[in-house]
């Protein structure tokens, strides 16, 4: 009779862990270091706040390497529910109309709460479709910003609290720190492609490529080999050579960090979502924050900057109950409290305007001077058809090309005009080899 009864209430207890067995929901993602870890953090919140559902976030690389699973995956019908993609792949997820459930559509089938009219017009334009319905979920946008070092600059006879605004002010506050021996250069960058050519266009009022930069079409060129991003580029090459700048690498620029946080260089420009690096490295400085620089000769500079980063894609070949979960991890995501968190620790963009709001409610960026610069630069002017973003398919391989052609340039092998030649006609191969294939 014991054993009956034992036997009883294990099978009732398997019963009873059957039925209230979780919905897992998969994210593959591409944060890593102190973001995977408020990533992490927010995910295990989201998995304690309600009984349906378990998301399941696996880190894998970077965000070239995590959009290659997730394609490998797909052909394999291995997919994850979710996949983190970073901006320059949304015109490739946008063509893959049978892998992509749109995040608009998501969310009116599913029955959830859902108002993209909330969300900053400077995030959602450019992961929306010409009817102006959005495709994949803002999680982590960001901007490049300016970081200094407070300390290296009050060595020179600089003022702390004055960032450079102009170009020719970064050159002259360079020369004047390394001639004082405050610190052996003045700046140096990350991401290269993104910040010292996309952004740099956008932030000068510069197309970047035909079609509104791809926005209105699929087929559209490059134009990143005009006047204004030839001087620039001669001029990183002259400050190369110089050692007023020191390039930091291709890709992502990983050598660049380590010249700031030792004090090598003065000034670093990269993502706005680096604060939370770059507060936890600098422990023998103090850091400000500025706008990117400008050339004050161009017209109509500065515009706005644009965004990287990263939005949420979910994947078709999952059943109603993954989906369900999906869209109330987005709803949850996208709320104020866990937007303002997730924006104050890590420095990437608030994606609605009840974070920000909230932000300021908190008094958070008083508190934290220089938060907002990110926000002030991408809203500084309305987007205009050079400054809203960019759309070009096979981008993840012009962007491969943008570093090689760079480097070209500062071994000598080629002068700025050159090298950006070269980047526009490789890269409208590229892009007219994916509209053939897409077409």
């Amino acid at each position: 009779m014991i054993k009956k009864v034992a036997f009883a209430a294990l099978a009732l207890s398997l019963s009873a862990s059957t039925s209230f067995a979780k919905t897992q929901i998969t994210w593959w993602h591409a944060m890593s270091g102190e973001l995977g870890k408020k990533l992490e953090e927010i995910v295990a919140n989201y998995n304690k706040s309600q009984d349906a559902y378990e998301v399941v976030p696996t880190y894998k690389g970077n965000y070239t390497e995590t959009m290659t699973a997730a394609i490998a995956a797909f052909r394999a019908k291995q997919q994850p529910d979710i996949v983190q993609v970073f901006e320059v792949g949304t015109g490739t997820m946008m063509a893959a109309k049978g892998a992509v459930y749109p995040v608009y559509k998501l969310m009116a089938d599913t029955g959830t709460e859902f108002d993209p009219k909330g969300f900053l017009s400077a995030v959602v334009g450019y992961y929306t479709d010409t009817d102006g319905n959005m495709l994949s979920m803002p999680f982590n946008s960001s901007t490049p910003i300016l970081y200094y070092n407070k300390n290296v600059f009050k060595k020179a006879g600089l003022d702390p609290e004055t960032p450079p605004k102009t170009w020719q002010d970064v050159e002259a506050y360079s020369k004047k720190i390394m001639e004082s021996g405050a610190a052996k250069c003045g700046f140096t960058s990350g991401w290269i492609s993104w910040v010292q050519l996309e952004n740099f266009s956008a932030w000068h009022n510069q197309p970047i490529g035909t079609l509104e930069n791809g926005f209105g079409g699929i087929d559209p060129k490059l134009t990143v080999n005009g006047p204004v991003q030839v001087k620039h580029w001669s001029n990183l090459k002259k400050w190369q050579d110089e050692g007023v700048f020191q390039y930091g690498g291709p890709v992502g620029g990983d050598d660049a960090p380590p010249k700031f946080y030792a004090q090598e260089c003065a000034m670093y420009m990269n993502s706005s979502a680096a604060r939370a690096a770059v507060m936890n490295n600098a422990k023998d400085f103090e850091v400000g924050f500025g706008m990117l620089p400008y050339y004050s000769d161009v017209d109509g500079a500065p515009q706005n900057s644009i965004i990287g980063g990263a939005t949420l894609w979910v994947l078709q070949g999952h059943d109603d109950a993954e989906y369900k979960g999906a869209a109330d991890f987005f709803h949850y995501l996208s709320s104020p409290e866990v937007q303002a968190s997730w924006h104050q620790f890590s420095g990437y963009l608030p994606i609605t305007q009840a974070a920000y709001d909230l932000g300021q409610q908190q008094g958070y960026y008083e508190k934290n001077p220089g938060s907002d610069v990110a926000i002030k630069q991408m809203t500084l002017n309305p987007p205009t058809e050079n400054s809203k973003g960019l759309r070009f398919g096979n981008y993840v391989q012009i962007r491969t090309i943008i570093d090689e052609e760079f480097e070209a340039m500062l071994s000598g092998k080629k002068d700025a005009q050159g090298a950006l030649d070269a980047v526009v006609e490789r890269g409208n191969k590229l892009i007219s080899d994916f509209a053939a294939a897409n077409q």
